[in-house]
């Protein structure tokens, strides 16, 4: 088993999480927008405290890639890299979107039980959603059991987006980039939104640790953040 520093930095959220033997025993996070060059290092320091752990007794730093936020992506990153040099450690990459989809897996085996009139002829299909501008979000489309069905995205969100989708899938929707999409669907059936299911360190844990244990490291000196859109100084959306 292994020992995880976890770090999702790539939207409003600041989140840091350590883990033992494949269970999160510690979980610092703020919702409060973008604050983390204040206070990520400052919730590394406390996570570890609380977990009575230290730097030295980790395996590997776990990011969360991208896309999202330029600025917060590249303070996680900036700070996974110095973390791995300087502990000699390997660094693990997670997608943003991935990790937001594990959050929306857990939360709908969660609720599962309590809907026993759910159609087991249709097929669940979870939409990680990151807020760009305007009706715009990176998206991507994975199954009930977070197999990759479309890869990331830039979508323009339209009443019709999901329309060939609708037909054989029950979707639900994710992420900070659901939550301007209430309105829009709100009479549709067949698609569910779960705005609270956000960006967290926490949702990095399984993938991460499937990765370490097939030694999937990313080489840490050319490692860069997945932006999926290239930066325009000054553009409203991008921070």
């Amino acid at each position: 088993m292994s020992s995880l520093l976890l770090l999702e930095t790539a939207t409003a959220v600041c989140s840091v999480g350590i883990s033992r033997d494949n269970k999160l025993v510690s979980l610092k996070e703020s919702h409060e927008g973008f604050s983390h060059a204040e206070k990520l290092t400052r919730f590394i320091e406390e996570a570890c405290k609380e977990a009575k752990f230290t730097l030295q007794e980790l395996d590997a730093i776990v990011v969360s890639s991208g896309p999202g936020s330029y600025t917060g992506l590249r303070i996680g990153v900036s700070t996974a890299k110095g973390l791995c040099f300087a502990l000699d450690k390997p660094l693990i990459a997670v997608p943003t979107l991935a990790g937001i989809a594990t959050g929306m897996q857990k939360k709908w085996k969660e609720l599962k039980v309590e809907q026993s009139g759910e159609d087991e002829t249709r097929d669940i299909l979870f939409i990680p959603m990151i807020d760009a501008r305007r009706m715009e979000v990176y998206q991507a489309i994975y199954s009930k059991d977070l197999s990759e069905i479309q890869p990331a995205s830039a979508e323009i969100i339209e009443e019709n987006s999901f329309g060939s989708l609708l037909n054989d899938n029950q979707i639900f929707l994710g992420g900070d980039g659901s939550a301007k999409l209430e309105e829009l669907f709100s009479r549709q059936k067949d698609i569910t939104i779960w705005n609270d299911v956000l960006p967290s360190a926490a949702n990095l844990l399984s993938i991460a640790e499937v990765k370490f244990k097939e030694k999937h490291f990313e080489n840490t000196s050319l490692f860069e953040p997945f932006y999926l859109k290239e930066y325009i100084p000054g553009r409203t959306g991008q921070k």
